[in-house]
């Protein structure tokens, strides 16, 4: 998801998304560890939509 689609949502909405996200990069590292993930490249692209979430808030002034 891009930019500026993250700040067109609400508040709760992009915690709930970084919320998803974090918990989504947790099972990945796990399925990682225990040799049942293909392809690696979604580590990058969970990794950088978490970033834009929480640059975002950072731009609205959440802490």
């Amino acid at each position: 998801m891009k930019a500026k689609e993250w700040r067109d949502k609400s508040l709760d909405e992009i915690r709930q998304k970084e919320n998803e996200l974090v918990e989504e990069l947790f099972n990945l590292r796990m399925r990682s560890a225990s040799g049942q993930l293909e392809s690696t490249a979604a580590f990058g692209k969970i990794k950088k939509d978490i970033a834009r979430t929480k640059t975002v808030l950072r731009e609205k002034g959440v802490k």
